[in-house]
């Protein structure tokens, strides 16, 4: 989803373990100057495939090569030195023209509600990710061409595959299930062409809707909104547009092969993906994002959208308030939901915040935590409240402890807990 702050906001990447390095930390490895396309892309799959062996989850997203008429020139493609702390977070690989990265996210929650984190009382892997991404940007007239992969294994995976598709397709296959919850996912893959002040992917996504995002470094809090996993899209296989008209204000359009789906097609999906980020006054920005359409596995003669107004009250303050609307003629699926985040941040190394949220469901939508039971009719609210904070002992290191209570006086429902995650980026 699109997080106001950043728009476009996205995610680090992971490892590639093939690569070596000298004692002083200098990538040896530069066989890469010679290599042909498809030699590199075989070794980016066998480190990738290492990395899982290794660790026992993986993500990747980006891309990697500089387009010359129909040439492939790596004549540029140099080892960087490591980043100092000053410039930013440290990372394993740093390259010239080629972004790589990722992170480790390892997690406890003592209780679940269901939807995200759902393995409580364990000690878990949500997300190990890889990225690896070539920037796409115009230079001197010419366009710029560019590429993203991500992909992840860990709990989180499954909640990240396109389950919008037809079984058996992309990542929604049982070869990316791996047992105990685990699995893998592919929730980027695309390529991408930039002009001066317009930009199109076309591939598999990240959807443009909502304020919190899978991506874990990209969240203040651990868990995730109600609004976010019951009435947004996760991920979109289509083309998708990025216009600048101005320092202001960027335009999006383009059409998208229903919700969550992987170069796949499920029926008829088939739905428009656009909106509009705009600058309201010098400290808010207000973004609107619709999906309107057939929406494939979700229904067809459908229509979402998204508001998040993101406000920077103070240097050190910022409020977030969102609302999403989701209606499906199709089925009869009817849902809002309203959330406001509020977060501080007391120094570099310390942030505290809250999230407040209403959502409400329908006998469709909605669901009953634990076993419960559903209205037979009509729609019921949830709500819930989450506090946490943010701790940064370096910019590679964050450990988000946190305490959520979630309530829904229709089903009798009322349940806190505490959760605390580390996410270790590289």
């Amino acid at each position: 989803m699109l997080s106001t702050a950043t728009l476009g906001s996205e995610a680090l990447g992971q490892l590639l373990k093939h690569l070596g390095k000298s004692s002083d930390g200098t990538i040896i490895n530069m066989e890469m100057k010679i290599m042909s396309r498809f030699t590199m892309k075989m070794k980016l799959a066998l480190g990738i495939a290492g990395a899982v062996v290794a660790s026992g989850n993986v993500q990747a997203q980006d891309y990697f090569e500089t387009y010359d008429g129909y040439a492939t020139d790596y004549s540029n493609f140099e080892a960087a030195e490591p980043e100092a702390e000053a410039d930013g977070p440290w990372r394993l690989f740093n390259f010239e023209n080629l972004n790589v990265g990722g992170w480790f996210q390892t997690g406890y929650h003592s209780q679940s509600n269901d939807l995200f984190n759902n393995q409580p009382d364990e000690f878990n892997l949500h997300q190990g990710w890889l990225y690896v991404e070539k920037v796409a940007e115009a230079k001197d007239g010419r366009l710029g061409f560019g590429f993203r992969f991500d992909g992840v294994y860990g709990i989180d995976a499954q909640d990240t595959q396109s389950f919008g598709n037809n079984p058996g397709n992309f990542d929604l296959d049982d070869s990316f299930q791996n047992g105990g919850g685990y699995g893998f996912a592919i929730p980027q893959l695309y390529g991408e062409v930039a002009g001066e002040n317009w930009s199109v992917k076309v591939g598999h996504f990240y959807t443009l809707i909502g304020y919190e995002v899978v991506t874990a470094p990209d969240n203040f809090f651990y868990s995730h909104a109600i609004t976010q996993y019951l009435s947004e899209p996760f991920t979109h296989t289509g083309a998708i547009g990025t216009f600048n008209v101005s320092d202001k204000t960027t335009i999006y359009g383009g059409w998208t092969a229903g919700w969550d789906t992987g170069f796949d097609q499920f029926e008829d999906g088939s739905n428009f993906l656009g909106g509009i980020s705009t600058a309201l006054t010098d400290k808010t920005t207000m973004t609107y994002i619709t999906t309107i359409g057939d929406f494939g596995a979700r229904g067809g003669d459908a229509y979402s959208h998204s508001f998040v107004f993101d406000t920077a009250v103070t240097d050190k303050f910022n409020w977030v308030l969102q609302s999403d609307l989701l209606r499906v003629e199709e089925t009869g699926e009817d849902n809002v939901g309203i959330n406001q985040y509020f977060i501080y941040d007391v120094n570099e190394k310390f942030a505290v915040g809250a999230r407040v949220e209403w959502w409400k469901g329908d006998t469709i939508t909605g669901y009953a935590p634990h076993g419960g039971v559903l209205p037979a009719e009509g729609s019921h609210s949830y709500y819930d409240l989450t506090l946490g904070v943010n701790i940064k002992p370096s910019q590679n290191l964050i450990i988000r402890p946190e305490y959520r209570y979630d309530w829904s006086p229709a089903l009798n429902y009322e349940e806190g807990y505490f959760g605390m995650d580390i996410i270790a980026l590289f």
